[in-house]
């Protein structure tokens, strides 16, 4: 089997959540005790660290991945979803899974249902967990210092929680799949809670009152040490078009003082907080973690692991921005950097998918601004002549393209050079952007 074949395999014959929403969701480990069972327990092989939250975790997972690698540890990272390229989920020091790897992975595993060892012929994993059997293999084979891992969906039942991790790292929690973790606050955390694991430190970030005593409890249950990030550091910020200001004001890293991330956007400061506090837990067991990897780690960010989609700039007049955000939360903050943003007429590329609380994030998004709906080439896409109606009953005009493609051409082709274009409202929009 090729690398085309295989990819093939993966994205259109497993059900993928990515793609076709909650009918491909596979809660339990079930099958992923199962497949790890056949590759022989691989995450035993590495110490890793666990994060799971609503929004923030791939950022809070690239700039941990960043610092360790500077601090000269090889570093696996695993994150989803991929926006270009499938192997941008499963790195190591910010290099791509080779295609020759997932090719003789994929094979391997079909070879070993069709032998009917361990694994039947008629095991049905999900494309998530697979990837994560895979990813874990990779980082075991290539020896890894340490591995980042990031919670695909929830954290209790998601396939990565079979891992023991040195530290579990919770960052913000909001309203986000409802239809599969619950349709409140408190349902949504005690899900991610379950990444918590016995005499396991964990530490989380902003969050509200009654999530940190959720978090807390659930914590002392398992009888894990548990830390607030504010509560170890005061950090400042201001964030920039192009990257951002940080100061270390108080607690843990004040050798510091300021200095720069690679990494735009209103709600970096958050997330930079929330892996210095994790960074200063980790380095009881990477000595090597120290200032100099802390600031070259933040500034090259980028370059060091491939992050992209966030508050990305995809050109210069007009100005064009991508951003990841696709929840509330999210675009909370998306629409309040856009405010701050300076720019004589915004433009809005819209694309969103219909398992979210469409009316909920409509109604954060700017009635000034001029909207191209769009959508995504994904089942889970709302076609854009549904959401350009729902959003004209909330006062947002504008017109409907068929692909994001046409909507981001039409947009840049009506903005003048002091206007400012903003490509958003979910992963898929923001990837056939790029």
């Amino acid at each position: 089997m090729n690398y085309p074949q295989a990819l093939d395999y993966l994205l259109h014959q497993l059900p993928l959540f990515q793609y076709e929403g909650k009918k491909a969701y596979k809660p339990g480990l079930d099958n992923i005790l199962q497949l790890d069972t056949w590759a022989a327990h691989p995450h035993r092989l590495f110490p890793c660290i666990h994060v799971a939250g609503t929004n923030g975790k791939g950022s809070v997972c690239h700039l941990l991945a960043s610092v360790l690698q500077e601090a000269g540890y090889r570093t696996g990272l695993y994150t989803s979803p991929h926006l270009k390229d499938f192997r941008e989920r499963i790195r190591i020091n910010g290099h791509c899974i080779s295609q020759a790897y997932v090719s003789e992975f994929t094979t391997a595993y079909l070879d070993a249902k069709k032998s009917g060892t361990i694994l039947a012929p008629d095991f049905s994993p999900s494309f998530f967990e697979l990837t994560t059997t895979m990813a874990f293999s990779y980082f075991a084979e290539n020896k890894v210092d340490v591995a980042i891992i990031e919670v695909g969906l929830g954290g209790r039942l998601d396939s990565t929680n079979i891992i023991d991790p040195l530290l579990s790292i919770i960052t913000s929690i909001s309203l986000d799949h409802m239809d599969v973790l619950g349709n409140n606050i408190i349902s949504i955390a005690t899900e991610k809670a379950g990444i918590i694991k016995n005499r396991k430190p964990v530490v989380a970030g902003k969050n509200s009152a009654e999530v940190y005593q959720l978090l807390r409890e659930q914590a002392e249950q398992r009888q894990a040490s548990f830390y607030l990030a504010e509560e170890l550091l005061q950090l400042q910020g201001e964030t920039f078009n192009k990257g951002s200001r940080l100061t270390v004001s108080a607690g843990a890293w004040q050798e510091l003082g300021t200095f720069t991330c690679g990494l735009a956007g209103q709600y970096i400061p958050e997330n930079a907080s929330l892996a210095l506090a994790a960074l200063k837990l980790l380095k009881q067991d990477f000595k090597k973690i120290n200032a100099p990897a802390l600031l070259r780690g933040f500034e090259q960010v980028v370059t060091n692991t491939g992050i992209r989609g966030r508050w990305e700039i995809l050109q210069e007049k007009p100005l064009c921005i991508c951003d990841t955000g696709h929840n509330q939360a999210g675009l909370r903050m998306v629409t309040e950097q856009l405010a701050a943003t300076p720019h004589k007429q915004l433009h809005i590329v819209l694309g969103v998918v219909n398992d979210k609380d469409i009316g909920a994030m409509l109604e954060l998004l700017p009635q000034k601004a001029v909207y191209y709906f769009t959508k995504a080439a994904v089942a889970r896409a709302l076609p854009e002549k549904e959401l350009a109606k729902l959003a004209a009953g909330r006062g947002l005009k504008g017109q409907s393209y068929p692909t994001v493609a046409q909507a981001k051409t039409a947009a840049l082709e009506a903005a003048a050079a002091d206007d400012l274009v903003f490509i958003g409202g979910s992963n898929f929009t923001v990837a056939e952007a790029l």
